[in-house]
Parts: structure tokens; sequence; C-alpha cells
């Protein structure tokens, strides 16, 4: 780790503590969880890194390996609104923080992320690390689901991503070789242990080259969509509704939907086909899992890729010429563009014997399609991992 390294560079002594927050991939449950839908995923060992200690003046001073700017502001004087800059998931955190608990202490730090940004949720990563750095520096408790809701109202109060509760909750509770299987509707969720008879696996990121931020791409627009769909399905139903950012499709039955679908606008009900078979793919995924048939589980996880692009419609066309490629590869069980999917990346899960087949054909028809990414793209593998600690 070097953000230990540049601590003691700046500060000219060893950090308090160096604490650590996994990066993750949602195979099948994508774009669903702002609808109080059903997901699964896992936490990977890559990650965020942050080298911290307390600064009893109340000062929060952070700095970030990936990015030039040190960011500098005051526990009791954030910024009313975002600066625009890698640091407002940081601001927008100490104010969701402060408004919960009395903060007395600030804290300096370093930032360390081990992967290119985009589509693993780093910001949801970096968010958690350091609320659980400046909650400890303040002798503050903070449950998980707490952690879960602070991080949440992050990225939708001060941020402006409509995100819901997915990536924190992968971060949170994920347990190395287990998949979670969590319900965002009521918190209740599942580690379902990976299966003795499961054929082993690793699953493999590809970076695009291609780098991206959510609040200024069309996924709040994607969200108002899928929104504006079970309005309309209520109104039509003849269901109660009350304030459309109040309104889910978790709340709209199935048959619903099959009734009046046809009297939406065609993108509406296109965000719509995406939410309910995506909840029969995590449903079908979780069950393929516990009984250790990673094949059937990759399976699902291209078809929620396809659904991605043609329902959802998202994905760079890097990323989606990535998907393309994968789905033809031998040894790749299944996978999909991870995260909003307008730039980033795409995640497999792989037959680690055909490792350095998939790596050489992927790379080399990918990089025929984008030369000028050449330098920039990347294959890593990853295992699962535990959640935040």
């Amino acid at each position: 780790m070097h953000c230990e390294e540049k601590f003691y560079e700046l500060y000219k002594q060893n950090p308090l503590d160096v604490a650590f927050c996994p990066y993750r991939v949602c195979p099948i449950g994508a774009h669903v969880d702002h609808q109080y839908g059903r997901i699964t995923g896992l936490a990977i060992d890559k990650g965020i890194h942050f080298a911290y200690k307390a600064k009893q003046n109340g000062v929060i001073e952070i700095c970030s390996l990936q990015f030039d700017k040190r960011a500098q502001w005051h526990i009791n004087g954030v910024p009313e609104v975002k600066q625009n800059d890698w640091a407002d998931y940081l601001r927008g955190a100490t104010m969701e923080l402060g408004q919960r608990y009395p903060l007395r202490a600030g804290i300096c730090g370093v930032i360390e992320g081990t992967l290119p940004i985009g589509g693993l949720s780093s910001s949801a990563a970096v968010v958690l690390v350091y609320l659980s750095a400046l909650a400890k520096v303040n002798g503050i408790q903070v449950s998980a689901q707490e952690m879960i809701e602070i991080s949440v109202a992050t990225e939708n109060n001060y941020v402006g991503v409509s995100c819901g509760k997915l990536d924190q909750s992968c971060e949170l509770y994920s347990k190395a070789g287990h998949l979670l299987y969590l319900d965002t509707l009521d918190d209740k969720y599942e580690l379902i242990a990976q299966a003795p008879t499961m054929k082993p696996y690793e699953i493999a990121i590809f970076f695009s080259g291609v780098e991206r931020t959510l609040a200024g791409s069309k996924f709040n627009m994607r969200v108002d969509e899928v929104r504006s769909a079970a309005y309309a399905l209520k109104a039509y139903a003849g269901m109660e509704y009350g304030k459309f950012k109040e309104t889910h499709l978790r709340e709209v039955p199935y048959d619903i939907y099959q009734q009046y679908k046809d009297r939406l606008p065609e993108n509406w009900a296109r965000r719509a086909e995406h939410y309910y078979s995506e909840q029969k793919r995590v449903q079908e995924g979780a069950e393929a899992w516990r009984r250790g048939d990673i094949e059937a589980y990759g399976r699902l996880s291209f078809e929620s890729g396809h659904s991605s692009i043609h329902n959802w419609e998202t994905g760079s066309p890097e990323l989606k010429t990535l998907y393309e490629i994968m789905t033809r590869t031998d040894g790749i069980y299944g996978g999909r563009f991870s995260g909003a999917g307008f730039k980033g990346c795409c995640m497999a899960l792989i037959d680690p014997a055909y490792r350095e087949q998939i790596e050489h054909q992927v790379t080399g028809q990918y990089l025929k399609e984008f030369p000028a990414l050449e330098g920039k793209y990347k294959f890593v593998i990853c295992k699962s991992a535990d959640g935040l600690r």
C-alpha cells in the first residue's frame, strides 16, 4: 500500500489506522435497487485503502493518490452545495454523519484505490471507508444498516445521484466464498455459501479504458423513466399513489404490468420489462448458486447484461463490444457490464483453467476494435472477499 508511505511523507508520522473497503460486482440484479428490488452481489479483494489520523481542530484534510487536488473543510463548515470535484462524496458524508451525531474531531488522511475508476462502485467504497474512519476518531458506533443509509443519503442528497443501496450493501455485508442475496425493500439478506460441488471460478474484470461519473450521465434519467412507468401503471390500475419520488415498481404487481404495459410509452415499458425480468433472474440465480450450478448462474448474468443493453438501454460502445466478445469466449460462465454501464468495465465469472486464453482472446479482439485504448484497457483477476474492515 502506498497510502501509508504518502501519509508519512505528508505528516512525518504513521497513521492511526488503515481502513479498507472492497469494490463489488453485481452479476445479477442491476438497475433494480432504487425500485426496492432483489439483488445478488459479491465483494472483491480489490478496493479502497484509507490511511488516517484524527485532527482535534475539526479540520478535514484528505488527499487521494488517484487525484491531484487535496481537499479541505471543517466538520462544522461543509459547503452547502457540491464543489464538483472528487471530494464531494466525502463532504456529503461529513454532512450526513454530522446531522445524526455530534462531530468534534476532524481527520487527515490519504485515499488509495487499487483499480481504475468506473463500474465497481468506487464511490460507495470511498464513502464507506471514510465514514468508518470519521466515526472512529469521534468515538461513534454506527451500525452497518445506518452506514448504508448515510452513504445512500450522501449520493442522493449531496452528490445528486439517484442510486439505491446495492453497492453499499455488497461492500458491507459480503463474505468471501458466499453470494449476497438481498431484498432492498426490507434489507433482509442471506449469504449463500459456495456449494462443495460448484466448479471453480474467478472474477475477471475487463476495464474498457474509459472512466465515468454517474452524476453527469443518463443514470438519473433512467431512474425517472422506470419510476414514471410505476406511477402510470398505478394510475391505470386505479391503485393509490402519492408523491412521484416515493413511487417504486416493487409496489406494482406483475399482473398489473402485464395488463397495462401496452399503454406505456415504449421507453418506460422497456425500463419496467428490465425490472420484472431481472427480479425473475435474481431469484433463479440465487437458487442456481445454492445448488452449486455456476454455469446456470453465469447464463443468467449474460441475460441480465442483454436486458441492460436492450431494455434499460445503457452501455457505451466500448462496454457493449466487451460484452459481445465475452458471450462468445470459451471459459466464461457469464458476465455483464458492471455498474451504470455508461463507461467503466465489464465483469465475468470465469473458469480459472481458461484464464490465459480468455485474457488473450478478449484483449486482442477488443483492442482491434478500439486500438486507441491500448495502455488504458486492463484485465484483472479477483477473488470474492469480506466486506468493509
